[in-house]
């Protein structure tokens, strides 16, 4: 578990503004306890870069002093003296290193680049020397196995002890020396490679941008022109419009513009990131990559990368997560024939003369959901306000789980745009902060996500969450609200679900707080949390007119419901070929992979249609190459959505998606358990039984085999 995990997984703008130092900054400051109210916040405040290294090399020094005492102690090891000493340890460096981490992510300029470069292996080589130290494992050998017959012990304090052992045996504890050395240095470079990595892509997505004329505009909405305007203006481009090469940016004008050259030019720049044969090209990374995690499993006595990687989750097996998804596969890519056959079937009919191609898929799909629903997303987005849908999101939570929020102010943030609220609970006690980062800026990393600045622990005292939401959104003109895709309102509510997760913790150790659980069941919860959005209690409330401030019409609800399995074969087809992808490259061991020439013979031999790609090709595939995090791991996302449907089903045969009964037991089951126990079991209390596939088949239009 690398040091940055204390951040939990799951792109740019003008130039970053921080808000200014009240006083000059210090290492100090960074290692320092939070303070202030609210049980203290990070120092955003008083943040320097220069001060990043200083600050976290004295915490790495800290924390190695801690578990050496740890390690020394001559007491017989219990849980107390070993794994309740390794959960106070290292708090400076957990501290510094997020908002280390938080800088990296948000605001990574040329200034913090090198200081990346630099501290990346030392984390790494850091956590290693902890892992690895035999004497301290020694010790948490003898406590692991002294735990597991404990009568006095909790089952969270067995699972916390279950956890730490399993790290230091993961991290080759138990091999000799010189393996262990080699591990050590293993992780060093693959730090290094990561975040070589993560600045390639860095760069594609900030360097490229496609700046329009206004004869260019065709078939864009007007708050696309406004904010494409407004990103030109922004980077010295006045009167021109302003594609950027980030999703946020490239879907929407896919999906509208009527410029064909245009969009096949604007997607063979998004899709060949990290795959331009230059200076940031990724290829090579990857290969060494693949690499070095394939030695690493087998030092370890894996097969590969990914025997090594599911061991502890969910699936327990690459077979596993094959099979469900091989299970899928089939009915997404029929469907995909049968979208694009009624696209080619259009766009013949306007003789348009072209054939249906990934920079069409889009455009083609809007025409047929026109023409088959009789639904215009255009006429949708004037409802969804990204403030409306903000205020939706803790109205929803408030019935759910009685939470209520109230802006923080004197809390420091890092932007000015990022803003804050507390967080209570139905006894009016505080559970934690919440952050809102919504808009797009240079140096921010693409996408949405969900962050946990401070878990939520009570064993030596109460210490409350603090959670972050952050997007890519490109602010509008000043003063006009921010309107936002349906899609782009679900990932709102998807990554507020891990948020929740987060709030309603209610552990005492931080090594199990929280979405500290398995890949495969932390996304469970994000994407239960999407099933809100569409109920008529949210639309009728908060789905209004931006303009009129009149409700979302309940003929176009009904639409919207009608439609709701329109596209499933490309939104599952384009997921599910970088799922695939990922476990195929992980389970090819050390073999010698060119990543293009693999991923074009896989997808292949898939039967891949040729009408659209996969959602992360292997040269831009930030979830895998950026982290260990989800590597061998992508497939986590359909396991986990197997169980949210599945879950969503309980709430509908209580004949009530805001049912106070089915939501108690979803929060103390699921929400409030963290990993202090396996989550099949916790999926169990909650369903009264295991998942079942045929939900998710059902919610797709798919067959139900």
């Amino acid at each position: 578990m690398h040091r940055r995990s204390f951040l939990f997984a799951s792109a740019a703008s003008a130039a970053m503004t921080l808000s200014p130092p009240s006083a000059l900054a210090a290492p100090s400051e960074l290692l320092a306890p939070w303070r202030g109210a609210y049980g203290g916040a990070p120092p955003f405040d008083k943040v320097k870069v220069a001060d990043f290294a200083p600050a976290i090399e004295a915490a790495m020094a800290e924390e190695m002093a801690e578990v050496r005492a740890i390690a020394a102690n001559p007491a017989p090891p219990t849980f107390d003296n070993t794994f309740a000493a390794l959960e106070r340890s290292g708090r400076a460096l957990n501290r510094a290193g997020t908002v280390y981490a938080i800088w990296c992510a948000n605001f990574s300029t040329p200034e913090l680049q090198p200081v990346q470069v630099e501290l990346e292996p030392r984390l790494a080589a850091h956590e290693s020397a902890i892992l690895q130290d035999a004497r301290l494992f020694a010790r948490v050998e003898a406590a692991y196995q002294a735990s597991r017959n404990d009568p006095k012990l909790t089952a969270e304090q067995k699972r916390v002890a279950w956890r730490r052992w399993n790290a230091f045996v993961r991290a080759g504890a138990k091999l000799d020396p010189q393996a262990r050395a080699r591990v050590a240095q293993i992780n060093g470079e693959l730090a290094t490679l990561f975040t070589t990595f993560n600045q390639n892509l860095l760069a594609e997505e900030g360097g490229q941008v496609h700046y329009l004329k206004p004869d260019q505009l065709g078939g864009l909405p007007a708050d696309l022109r406004a904010a494409a305007a407004a990103a030109a203006d922004e980077r010295g481009h006045p009167g021109e419009f302003a594609i950027l090469n980030t999703r946020s940016s490239v879907d929407p004008f896919l999906t509208y513009s009527d410029q064909r050259a245009l969009r096949e030019a604007v997607w063979r720049t998004f899709y060949n990131r990290g795959d331009n044969g230059d200076a940031h090209d990724n290829n090579a990374v990857i290969k060494q990559i693949l690499k070095l995690r394939a030695e690493r499993a087998k030092l370890l006595g894996y097969p590969t990368h990914a025997h090594w990687r599911l061991e502890d989750a969910m699936a327990k097996t690459p077979q596993a997560a094959m099979d469900l998804m091989l299970r899928v596969w089939p009915s997404a890519i029929a469907r995909v024939r049968e979208e694009v056959a009624e696209m080619q079937s259009i766009a013949d009919a306007e003789k348009a003369q072209i054939t249906i191609s990934p920079w069409d898929y889009r455009f083609y799909a809007e025409k047929v959901r026109g023409r088959r629903y009789a639904l215009d997303m255009n006429a949708v987005k004037p409802y969804l306000q990204l403030e409306k849908l903000r205020e939706a999101m803790f109205w929803a939570s408030g019935e759910l789980y009685g939470f209520s929020y109230s802006p923080a102010p004197g809390v420091p943030v890092p932007h000015p745009d990022v803003r804050v609220w507390q967080v209570k609970d139905a006894a009016g006690r505080h559970r934690g902060l919440w952050y809102f980062d919504p808009y797009a800026r240079t140096g921010k990393r693409s996408g949405a996500w969900m962050n946990a600045y401070r878990a939520q622990e009570t064993f030596d005292g109460a210490v409350t969450t603090i959670v972050s939401n952050n997007a890519n959104f490109q602010k509008g003109a000043p003063g006009e609200p921010v309107l936002v895709s349906w899609d782009d309102a679900k990932t709102l509510f998807h990554e507020f679900g891990h948020a929740l997760h987060g709030l309603n913790s209610a552990v005492a150790y931080p090594t199990v707080s929280g979405t500290r659980v398995s890949r495969d069941y932390v996304e469970f919860p994000s994407q239960l949390n999407e099933h809100w959005l569409p109920t008529p209690q949210i639309l009728g409330r908060f789905a209004l007119h931006h303009k009129t401030g009149e409700p979302i019409p309940a003929e176009l609800v009904a639409k919207i419901e009608k439609a709701k399995t329109f596209r499933q074969g490309f939104d599952v087809t384009e997921y599910l070929a970088s799922a695939l992808i990922d476990m195929k490259l992980h389970l090819a061991g050390d073999a010698d992979i060119d990543p293009d020439a693999f991923e074009k013979a896989e997808l292949a031999a898939l039967n891949m249609p040729t009408e659209l790609p996969m959602r992360h090709r292997t040269p831009q595939f930030q979830h895998i190459f950026s982290s260990d995090g989800y590597a061998a791991g992508y497939y986590s996302y359909l396991w986990s959505e197997v169980l949210d449907h599945d879950a969503w089903e309980a709430f509908i045969d209580a004949g009530d998606p805001f049912d106070k009964a089915t939501a108690d037991r979803l929060r103390d089951t699921v929400l409030s358990r963290g990993d202090t126990s396996d989550p099949a079991d916790q999926y169990r209390a909650f369903r009264g039984r295991d998942p079942d596939v045929k939900a998710y088949l059902r919610e797709k239009g798919f067959p139900v085999v």
